[in-house]
């Protein structure tokens, strides 16, 4: 049975020209026959120290040796039997060496093509592409392109996405780009040092260990708890300062770009018309100096952050950008103070507004969350109101996204809830009519 991309080719009496991915790649599968191996051993450490002591210097030096090139002939052939082509209408990938697995990608189904240079990846001049496409959870991806072909491809992908002809997509090239803010390093370090999860951490590796050891004098119980203890501080503040290092933001014809990274680098696209909801985070110790992170909810997508620390102003005017004609509202109303004996002290947080663009609501009374969904990306609303929520007259109303993410309107009067219910519903019948298109460069 011929592959459908292969028959569109044939009927157009076109041949697919097929290519290979990058020399070094068959590096990145050589470790397979040692991960074996190691997991047999940590599997069962007694009969693999039995079978070690069995072994003599020439037998080991021999199993190196057969380990090795099993390693490098493996690496190999899966690279092999990796082929990808881009026809009129789809991204075929072909990979498998003893199961055949063929990925057939429409072009107009693809919503990001991200590029991705590991630390080893950049010091050997490769990058791997991985591609989002509409209705799948897990990326396809091409691992590994030379970086300058990386690049070229992402950018034929998306012309080819955003409706460009094959024979000019190759001229298309990457879309410009104008950048919209860069975060220094040392705000971003001052801004982690401001963090109550990372003194929380902290605190916690220093004060339970000392607490333990006075309890049990045993200091492989307290190995046991410092360790993970250290290792949960280093990831929220060590983990993310890598990992948000130079972040830069920058807006093109086909999304808003994001780079970052210190040992791993990445370059996202944020797809335009599928960001599901934006949220504002506020920190505690941010309010005095007016920063805040804004994260994202993309359908189809694992990107989650926008900006890891910038000033209000500047989150507000980025905002605007990815939900065009939208406002970040101002003034939010409270709940009545009924809401109090539901939730003591905490409903002082929760907040709501409704305008003509986005469904508000916020959460939160240290740390502040305000969520924001356009209104044309609103798949359900739902009305919810538990035997205590019914004694007081009150009720949540959920909104559900197409990022299978839900934002809640907490402790609202019955009365407000059943109108806000009616409302919502009609607003996001109009708003996805008046939607913009879901197109690249549009």
């Amino acid at each position: 049975m011929t592959a459908p991309g292969v028959d569109d080719a044939l009927r157009e009496g076109k041949a697919v020209a097929e290519r290979r991915l990058h020399p070094v790649t068959p590096f990145r599968r050589a470790w397979a026959p040692v991960a074996v191996i190691t997991g047999w051993a940590v599997h069962d450490p007694n009969q693999a120290q039995e079978q070690l002591t069995k072994l003599t210097t020439t037998m080991l030096l021999g199993g190196l040796a057969v380990l090795v090139t099993a390693g490098v002939l493996y690496g190999f052939l899966t690279w092999w039997f990796t082929h990808f082509a881009v026809t009129d209408s789809e991204l075929r990938i072909r990979t498998g060496l003893l199961f055949r697995r063929t990925a057939h990608i429409r072009l107009e189904r693809i919503q990001a093509v991200d590029v991705t240079q590991p630390l080893l990846a950049r010091v050997a001049g490769v990058a791997k592409l991985r591609i989002d496409v509409v209705g799948t959870d897990k990326k396809d991806e091409l691992a590994f392109l030379g970086e300058g072909e990386a690049r070229a491809l992402r950018a034929e992908l998306l012309a080819r996405a955003a409706g460009f002809a094959p024979e000019t997509a190759h001229e298309v090239g990457e879309a410009p780009a104008h950048e919209l803010m860069r975060v220094p390093p040392s705000k971003l370090a001052l801004s982690l040092l401001l963090t109550g999860a990372t003194w929380a951490s902290l605190a916690a590796a220093l004060v339970v260990p000392p607490v333990l050891w006075l309890a049990t004098h045993s200091v492989w119980t307290v190995l046991a708890t410092a360790l993970p203890l250290l290792g949960a501080a280093a990831t929220t503040s060590v983990g993310r300062f890598v990992a948000e290092y130079d972040w830069t933001l920058a807006e093109s014809p086909d999304g808003l770009r994001i780079d970052h990274g210190l040992l791993d680098r990445t370059h996202e696209t944020v797809p335009p018309g599928r960001v599901q909801t934006v949220r504002i985070v506020e920190p505690l110790m941010w309010r005095p100096l007016r920063w805040v992170r804004v994260e994202l909810d993309v359908a189809g997508s694992e990107n989650s952050v926008l900006m890891p620390v910038a000033p209000r102003a500047v989150a507000e005017s980025v905002v605007a950008r990815v939900l065009p004609g939208v406002t970040v509202p101002a003034e939010l109303s409270r709940p009545r103070r009924q809401a109090g004996w539901c939730v003591p002290l905490w409903w002082r947080g929760y907040g709501l507004a409704v305008t003509d663009g986005v469904f508000a609501a916020r959460h939160g009374l240290l740390r502040r969350k305000l969520s924001l969904v356009p209104h044309a990306k609103v798949q359900s609303v739902r009305l919810t109101q538990g035997p205590w929520e019914r004694l007081w007259r009150l009720a949540d109303v959920h909104v559900d996204t197409g990022a299978d993410k839900t934002v809640t309107a907490r402790l609202r009067g019955a009365e407000e809830a059943a109108a806000l219910l009616r409302e919502q519903a009609e607003r996001s019948r109009t708003g996805r009519r008046s939607a913009r298109p879901d197109r690249w460069m549009a």
